[in-house]
């Protein structure tokens, strides 16, 4: 059901600074900034690697205000992973997949994400603390 792993999602404070930091560090490159204000966050996609079933990413998050769920992430844990995003070929029959094994869904039916994804997240609970985010890329 797994394809690959996707992404990492680290939330930060200042994401200009954290991109130039991962730019110098790694040799990452930006693929992609967005504000999702949905999701209440401003993001980058930095590129890490291709694979055969995808590329893969550091996700960088930025909240546009305290009250959004990674701004309350980074007054109680401060900055660092928020979570693990995983690829799939079919977003909806792994929902339906994960959901009837008892793992408690977020996102019943999948949401916009980065560059034009579809998304839905898993609760962190039912997965050993780790919030996890299924992805499937635009077709």
């Amino acid at each position: 059901m797994l394809t690959r792993l996707d992404h990492v999602g680290i939330a930060c404070r200042h994401l200009d600074a954290t991109i130039a930091l991962y730019e110098s560090a790694f040799g990452l490159t930006v693929a992609s900034i967005e504000v999702n204000d949905a999701q209440g966050v401003r993001e980058a996609m930095l590129h890490v690697a291709d694979g055969p079933a995808g590329a893969s990413y550091v996700q960088l998050l930025e909240p546009t205000g305290p009250d959004t769920p990674v701004g309350r992430f980074l007054e109680r844990r401060g900055e660092g992973i928020h979570h693990v995003g995983y690829g799939v070929a079919n977003i909806t029959a792994a929902l339906a997949s994960i959901g009837a094994s008892g793992i408690r869904l977020i996102d019943e039916r999948p949401r916009h994400g980065s560059m034009g994804a579809s998304i839905a997240f898993l609760h962190p609970a039912d997965l050993g603390g780790v919030l996890t985010e299924l992805v499937q890329a635009p077709q």
